[in-house]
């Protein structure tokens, strides 16, 4: 057994060798919650969601996400609603919920949040005045970068490119530009906290170190998130933590998925191309949306298209049509050969192809226990990627884009049962009427020796 992972900080393809043995320990930077989850948002998550359904088939998983609920994004846009921090947080921290639920993300074995770690925050940081990577200067905590010789070893830049390509906050409190803040001051009007420095709050980058470390260790396995948050976010979380606690402390194993864009363009509000999951939930199921964001490989570029959700869908169709009739009779074991797939650093592209492979198979099955046989092993190995895990009558009858000529499901089975009588009657004048109404409103019969099912087209 042997898990092979894409390390961004020692830009190589290495083997998964957990620090304790029979022990996974993961970290992927959670939500800041001040609005809705973007589509780009929700790429991650599902990532690693697939690497945390794969790693318990192996390893006893600990996988902590966060949820940052004190941060400078927070506080503007709760002055810019009047809605108050706490419920503006507890909101849409709820809503953060619904939406990964939606999309098949199974819940992190710890969730923490910012809020409650304050003084493992403080703590750090006086770990790191002590140790002279750190200095307070009015009312603030920053950290001294220069102190700190291998800083920019995960980003793979120096100092001066990192300056010339950064937007640093230029302050006369700053020993240097490149400097970042551990612990600010708070007004009366924002969150605070007491601590050695003042009434204050912690800058952004201490909090996944003290979370991290809280929960996991100060060494732990892996370390994920989106390749936005290379630098400067993993490379002061990199700088904090070894600085406290050692070189060799922090994460072993860096896995950076890739950025998402929208018709090649960044998704950008003033672009008109800004979506969130919930507004692509009002047109297509969540296991279409989980389908499209695993459609590429995870370290690649996603660029989503007017086409991306429908090619999903259209893939689910066929996944589900092999799926018709399906009874599970015993629970197979994972396939060898797919389990291969995803352990070489998440290939899920490739996990498709041999999904569609097994699809045309069941097609040609020659009986109908063959058949049956082949309909678990998809069932179970798709289970991996989050998918194929609904009633396939149920898949097709759900609404895929709303129409206002729509019907609902009361009213396609009343018609239903008004064909059936009226082809009990023989007048089929009748019947044939009812089914072109059905199917002018997006409704496609299927009759069979078993009865009459339906699905929306």
């Amino acid at each position: 057994m042997t898990i092979i992972l894409y390390n961004t900080l020692t830009q190589c393809r290495e083997e998964l060798v957990p620090i304790t043995p029979g022990e996974v320990k993961m970290y992927v930077c959670g939500p800041t919650v001040y609005d809705r989850a973007h589509i780009g948002n929700a790429r991650p998550y599902v990532v690693f969601d697939v690497l945390f359904r794969l790693l318990q088939i192996f390893y006893k998983t600990t996988y902590a996400r966060n949820i940052t609920d004190i941060e400078d994004k927070i506080i503007v846009a709760s002055k810019e609603s009047g809605e108050p921090i706490s419920a503006l947080t507890e909101r849409t921290t709820r809503l953060f919920h619904e939406d990964m639920a939606t999309i098949g993300i199974l819940p992190p074995t710890i969730e923490p949040r910012a809020t409650m770690h304050i003084q493992e925050m403080i703590d750090i940081i006086e770990t790191l005045i002590q140790k002279d990577h750190a200095y307070e200067a009015q009312g603030h905590v920053l950290f001294n970068v220069k102190s700190f010789k291998d800083y920019g070893t995960l980003s793979k830049r120096n100092l001066d490119d990192m300056l010339a390509g950064a937007r640093v906050e230029i302050a006369p409190y700053k020993k240097d530009p490149m400097d970042f803040v551990l612990w600010k001051p708070s007004t009366d009007d924002v969150p605070g906290w007491p601590s050695p420095w003042g009434r204050g709050r912690p800058g952004w980058h201490i909090e996944c170190s003290a979370m991290s470390c809280k929960h996991l260790g100060t060494s732990f396995d892996i370390h994920g998130g989106g390749r936005d948050l290379i630098f400067p976010h993993h490379e002061n979380e990199i700088a904090q933590s070894q600085a406290a606690f050692g070189n060799n402390s922090f994460a072993r194993l860096w896995m950076h998925n890739g950025i998402l864009t929208v018709n090649g363009e960044k998704m950008s509000k003033s672009l008109g191309n800004f979506f969130t999951v919930r507004d692509l939930l009002d047109q297509a199921d969540g296991e279409t949306i989980r389908l499209a964001l695993l459609s590429t490989h995870y370290r690649q570029p996603l660029d989503w298209k007017d086409t991306t959700l429908a090619q999903a869908k259209s893939t689910l169709d066929r996944f589900y049509t092999a799926l018709k009739d399906y009874e599970l009779h015993e629970e197979p074991s994972y396939d060898e050969a797919f389990i291969a797939i995803l352990q070489d650093d998440l290939n899920t592209p490739k996990t498709l192809t041999w999904l569609h492979s097994l699809v045309s198979d069941i097609h040609a099955a020659e009986s109908s226990l063959e058949k049956a046989q082949m309909q678990a092993i998809l069932r179970k190995n798709a289970s991996l990627l989050g998918i194929l895990q609904q009633d396939p009558k149920i898949w097709f009858q759900k609404t895929v884009q709303k129409q206002a000529h729509t019907l609902e499901i009361p009213q396609i089975e009343q018609l239903i049962l008004e064909r059936q009588s009226a082809r009990f009657n023989k007048d089929f004048a009748q019947a044939d009427s009812i089914r072109k109404t059905l199917e002018e409103n997006g409704i496609i019969l299927e009759d069979s020796p078993k009865g009459t099912t339906w699905r929306r087209v």
